[in-house]
């Protein structure tokens, strides 16, 4: 059968993963384990300041110091003037130039202004109290709605006017909007029964990834460059160092590292391009490695958001009309992830009159970075709280209530498709089902539940399988393994030559030696990595057949491929005995040379992702706390792989959506400081904060995809805060519209209700 059929030997199989023992006992190499003879040690001088302008920066002290080899600042990096757009893929070369390192003005606390590189880390340390600043502070504003107000801060003189109708004529922190309508709004409202209208705020989160950002870079005197770091995407991380140092694409080779987490943090660069500076300057290696303090002052948290969002429903619980609109902080530079708020929000349901309207405003913070679903949880959090009420205001189940509106095959979707077979609705019912959904409660508990969505992707991918001499088998592709694409490929590759999954090796080739792939994220890679392994995987049976039938003296087309064997079409194609794979290799030489097949596509057919999650808490009346007791998520994943690899994905996404709901935010001081750039101080989830998280997979197959594949890695924190938030209303009877729900919060709305 195919590769989607029933009878897969390996394909939904718990197989080992191919990097876990590497990874279990240390072996592993990650960005800041990398090293070069003669290396120096890079390190980046940062504002104190969160807005001020850049009257002259002195180096004359540090260039003193014994051991300094080399310093930079801004002017070092190539020019792009404010006024003429340069797109690189769905970034701005403008703005990620100026956030690598500052030009005119330091718009953040932690914005880079210079950088040194020096024999060792503490004379590079040293070097950095000796650069001479003088700095003009300007003022500076922190919050979305105050970016919005007149009389705010202005971040970019050059945009201003833009997005106009939100405000007076005179605001310019928004960069940009984006909007969405479907059907008659107006009239929706005017046929609702209930009308219910809520206004939410949360706060910037950071994707928490382990391991900080690290790089080695190495230029030759004839420019011959090699990057070694950890990132989400090598090709990325080649094109624009390339574009921001002037280097020529094919002077860079980008070697991939293993990842310790990125969850869209590390989409693009800030060291990179830095260390390559410093190693062109000075003529040696230079390795730099933040530290945590850096991370979290200086790289991309998700945005903060101000949403309002608007529902109508006849008294049966159809919905008429929504409205919803959504003001996302970017940062110091345009590019919040309006797009994903926008168009996720409303995606799980059926209505026929929709608008929504998403803000990008720009604010004196790191600029954001992409978190895992960028917006969706945003979106989500507003609009699946606001159906809460609408339920309440019903009387109806919350599950019914989103059930009677489920989006399904054929639905036209307010930001754009018509909907293809999806399994938003099989969420639904094995939620109503399932025993977690029919459990009592007790005192001070309280049960929510959420769906959420994600568009998913495909994009450039490439891939190429190679047959060894002895019947083994290469599989290499070109995108970082980020949540288990290289055990997939395996299992997939294994299951289509028929041969035992050992016997595969799966490789992240560097930029050198594969063709371009896009970077790891959207939820993209294990969907458009299938495609492409599955034609080169095609290639090499075809090659494999014509490679038995010169054995055989026959056609090939009277040669079949099945269970890891060459043979006889039928009796009419003689009688032969079976070749295996390892046979075939083993005259390779003699028929034709080496075995192998290559696919590089701009892949299509992403199916979109559904999940929806029940989540049950405990309040503690006198302290606020939050406990989670209980967590179960549904999702359609399409077809599931690796299935513990599609387990994980899910469970991660939740713990990190009660993360966003109960603890996590970044904290500002009076003078514009992040407040807690620590683990200590930024409270992520620990497991003695989590319960056993379940994960049901229902498994809708994309009918666009030779395994029925559909991204994961999304959906399953988008549903999460909002769970979480539904569950607190239903046990101390109040809406907490706030994120995150931290003790201190829900205690003072208990104070206040009592």
């Amino acid at each position: 059968m195919t590769a989607n059929g029933s009878n897969n030997k390996w394909i939904g199989k718990r197989t080992n993963r191919p990097d876990g023992e590497d990874k279990v006992t240390g072996r592993a190499t990650f960005g800041a384990d990398f090293s070069r003879p003669g290396m120096l040690w890079g390190k980046v001088l940062r504002s104190p300041h969160p807005h001020a302008r850049i009257k002259s920066i002195n180096f004359d002290k540090a260039l003193a110091l014994p051991g300094v080899k080399a310093v930079m600042s801004g002017r070092d990096l190539a020019e792009y003037p404010w006024d003429k757009p340069v797109p690189l893929g769905i970034q701005d070369l403008r703005f990620i130039s100026r956030n690598v390192m500052a030009r005119e003005k330091v718009l953040y606390a932690g914005h880079a202004v210079a950088a040194v590189a020096a024999t060792s880390v503490a004379i590079a340390s040293q070097a950095l109290k000796l650069i001479e600043v003088d700095y003009e502070v300007l003022p500076w504003v922190i919050d979305v709605d105050e970016a919005l107000q007149p009389g705010a801060p202005i971040l970019h003189e050059h945009m201003r006017n833009v997005g106009a109708k939100a405000g007076p004529a005179t605001t310019s922190n928004i960069a940009g909007t984006l909007e969405h309508k479907l059907g008659d709004c107006d009239a929706g409202f005017a046929a609702a029964a209930v009308i219910v209208e809520r206004s939410f705020k949360t706060k910037p989160v950071h994707q928490g990834y382990i391991e900080p950002h690290a790089c080695l870079v190495s230029v030759g005197q004839d420019g011959q460059t090699t990057i070694w770091s950890s990132s989400q995407g090598h090709f990325m991380v080649r094109d624009m160092t390339a574009q921001l140092t002037s280097a020529k694409l094919s002077d860079i080779r980008a070697i991939p590292a293993e990842i310790g987490g990125g969850f869209g943090g590390k989409t693009i660069v800030y060291l990179e391009p830095v260390a390559l500076v410093l190693s062109r300057k000075s003529g040696r290696p230079v390795k730099i490695v933040m530290n945590r303090q850096e991370v979290f002052h200086a790289t991309g948290p998700t945005s903060g958001s101000s949403s309002t969002v608007k529902i109508g429903a006849t008294k049966d619980g159809k919905i008429t009309a929504v409205a919803a609109t959504f003001r996302l902080q970017a940062g110091a530079f345009p590019g919040s992830p309006i797009r994903g708020a926008v168009g996720c929000s409303l995606a799980p349901y059926n209505v026929a009159n929709v608008h929504t309207i998403g803000y990008d405003v720009v604010t004196n913070r790191p600029k954001v970075a992409a978190y895992r679903a960028p917006g969706a949880p945003i979106g989500a959090f507003a609009v699946e709280s606001t159906l809460d009420e609408l339920a309440r205001a019903l009387k109806m189940d919350p599950l019914l209530l989103r059930q009677k509106n489920a989006a399904k095959q054929g639905t036209k979707a307010a930001y754009g498709p018509t909907f293809p077979r999806i399994g938003y609705e099989e969420t639904l019912e094995a939620a109503l089902r399932h025993p977690h959904y029919q459990t009592p409660l007790g005192p001070n508990q309280g049960r929510g539940v959420a769906s959420g969505f994600w568009f998913n992707a495909g994009g450039e991918s490439s891939a190429q399988v190679n047959v060894n001499e002895d019947g083994t088998v290469v599989v290499v592709t070109g995108h970082p393994d980020i949540g288990g694409s290289r055990a997939s490929m395996v299992n997939i590759a294994a299951d289509m030559l028929g041969i035992d999954y050992r016997r595969v090796q799966a490789l992240i080739g560097d930029t050198s030696s594969i063709p371009f792939a896009a970077l790891t994220g959207g939820s993209r890679v294990t969907f458009a990595a299938a495609l492409v392994v599955t034609k080169a995987t095609e290639q090499v049976i075809q090659t494999l057949r014509e490679r038995a039938a010169k054995i055989w003296k026959i056609d090939p087309e009277a040669v079949s491929w099945e269970n890891g064997e060459a043979r006889p079409a039928g009796s009419n194609a003689g009688e032969f005995s079976p070749l295996t794979l390892a046979d075939i290799a083993a005259k390779a030489s003699a028929t034709g040379g080496p075995i192998n097949g290559r696919s590089s596509l701009n892949t299509e057919g992403a199916g979109p992702g559904f999940g929806t999650h029940i989540c049950d808490v405990e309040v503690d009346p006198e302290t606020g706390k939050v406990t989670v007791l209980r967590y179960t998520a549904f999702q359609d994943v399409g077809r599931a792989i690796h299935p513990s690899y599609v387990e994980g994905q899910m469970q991660g996404g939740v713990a990190q959506g009660i993360g966003w709901a109960l603890n996590e935010e970044c904290i500002y001081d009076a003078s514009g400081r992040l407040d807690n750039p620590s683990f200590l101080d930024y409270r992520m989830p620990v497991a003695c904060d989590l319960p056993m998280i379940e994960s049901v997979m229902i498994e809708v197959p994309n009918e666009k995809h030779p395994q029925g594949i559909r991204g994961v890695g999304e959906v399953p924190l988008v549903p999460a805060p909002a769970a979480v938030a539904n569950a607190i209303r239903n046990a101390i009877g109040l809406r907490l519209t706030d994120l995150p729900m931290s003790p201190p919060k829900v205690l003072a709305a208990l104070s206040a209700a009592n």
